[in-house]
């Protein structure tokens, strides 16, 4: 405190009672958020109690990330402390949306070994945004209905409902699914597949017949093999004939198994799964009565 009587405090002093740097409290007065009370005969700037109340403000204020514009709105009362507090905590989650997804990214790539263009992608799929991956299974779905009007509306409502959630702190895991994913439903091989697959649907499907018999199939399927897979009865030994026969009767089993692979092969599973893993939903129930009876009928069709 300068010895005038005045109990100002030189821009020393102000820093040594506050424990700031005399660089910093020199920095905020000259952005005009700390203006000195007046100024010695020597042009030393002087300051008083209540500035260093408004330093202890300033630093609280930029401690919590504020810009200096803010800071300035608030001491010079154009905005509440309480507003200036909500953008910028409006402002904060989105920044921790976006850190976490790079994190996410960045683990993903390790993980994947990935190459700069590898990472590129996966960096770009992760950061679209709701509606740009929605839009990329609504066009896959589209595409895969498209002109099958006899397909079981059961089925048809199911595929449509498809949707993808990633989340918006999304796991290294769930970026990599949702990644995969992208790249399955974009890729024209798998598009023919499940094209394929909703074609045999269709073709199966007889005018005036009831809707849900392809998801009653399915719930028969699993109905008939859970019990026998979980007894450990090979789809290979003459312990799965019965089973075929209650779920293809005297179909031919080489058309059965083209139908089969065609809507319950490895990559449709691995489908599923994937939905599943970007959604945060439990895996598909059942892969494996369907697995066994694809083998099954492999085995019988001599492939």
């Amino acid at each position: 405190m300068i010895e005038d009587g005045t109990g100002l405090l030189t821009i020393g002093e102000l820093a040594r009672a506050t424990g700031l740097g005399v660089r910093t409290i020199r920095y905020w007065s000259d952005a005009g958020v700390l203006t000195p009370v007046t100024r010695s005969a020597g042009g030393y700037r002087l300051y008083d109690a209540e500035s260093a109340a408004r330093l202890e403000l300033i630093r609280t204020l930029r401690e919590l990330g504020l810009g200096l514009a803010d800071v300035r709105a608030v001491l010079a009362g154009e905005r509440t402390v309480a507003q200036v507090a909500a953008t910028h905590a409006a402002a904060l989650d989105a920044q921790i949306r976006s850190l976490r997804v790079t994190r996410a990214v960045l683990s993903a790539v390790a993980r994947r070994g990935a190459t700069a263009e590898e990472m590129t992608l996966v960096n770009k799929l992760a950061r679209l945004s709701a509606a740009e991956r929605q839009r990329i299974m609504e066009e896959f779905v589209a595409e895969t209905l498209h002109g099958l009007d006899t397909v079981d509306p059961d089925v048809r409502e199911r595929m449509r409902r498809t949707a993808v959630h990633l989340a918006e702190d999304p796991t290294p895991e769930e970026v990599d699914a949702w990644v995969e994913l992208a790249e399955m439903l974009q890729d024209p091989a798998f598009r023919t597949q499940m094209r394929r697959a909703v074609e045999f649907n269709a073709a199966d499907r007889r005018p005036g017949e009831p809707r849900g018999r392809s998801l009653w199939f399915a719930r028969r399927l699993v109905e008939l093999v859970a019990p026998v897979r979980e007894r450990g009865v090979d789809p290979t030994g003459p312990g799965a004939e019965e089973v075929l026969d209650e779920l293809f009767g005297d179909a031919d089993r080489g058309e059965a198994l083209e139908r089969m692979t065609a809507g319950f092969d490895e990559r449709v599973a691995r489908y599923r799964e994937l939905v599943a893993v970007v959604n945060r939903q439990p895996a598909p129930p059942h892969a494996e009565d369907f697995a066994w009876v694809v083998a099954a009928l492999r085995f019988r069709a001599g492939r």
